[in-house]
């Protein structure tokens, strides 16, 4: 489960953002009201995914054309999926959000799908890779979407933003 499988799991709709078993599945820009005034976007993925390289690198460039310069954001959320932990795509994403002066916090996602040791040492390399950026807020927020731990945090986190 990835970034739509959250915000379905955030907003108890299961269909609100669309969602695939493969990887890629949002390929534009998705807003989602909350409230009169703001709004949840969700962004086309800048990892892996199961398209061709091309399309892959427009992606790229679209979250990288919309976040930077966007002082208007209130905070960005990074997903890093609790298997992997962080990679170097993830911290390119950290410097353009550095550079653009707009803070972001850290989700670990598929928390369930770790053993408490695993989940350890990952969290631990997270802590690393974010003491390296200034735009970073300091708490992580482990979630599982499957499982919903961590979802009240994230709501509780999102509603002090709104």
């Amino acid at each position: 489960m990835g970034k739509s499988s959250l915000i379905n799991a955030l907003t108890g709709r299961k269909a609100l953002a669309r969602t695939s078993g493969t990887p890629g599945r949002t390929q534009e820009i998705n807003f989602f009201t909350l409230g009169a005034s703001h709004y949840l976007v969700d962004l086309p993925g800048y990892g892996f995914a199961r398209a061709p390289v091309a399309v892959v690198g427009k992606w790229q460039r679209l979250l990288k054309s919309y976040l930077a310069g966007r002082q208007t954001l209130r905070r960005v959320f990074v997903l890093i999926d609790a298997r992997h932990g962080p990679k170097p795509v993830d911290e390119e994403i950290m410097v353009l959000l550095d550079r653009a002066a707009v803070t972001f916090q850290a989700v670990l996602t598929k928390a369930d799908k770790l053993k408490a040791a695993d989940r350890d040492a990952v969290l631990a390399r997270l802590r690393v890779t974010l003491a390296r950026h200034p735009a970073s807020y300091p708490e992580i927020v482990i979630t599982s979407a499957e499982t919903g731990s961590g979802l009240e945090t994230l709501r509780a986190i999102i509603a002090t933003l709104a």
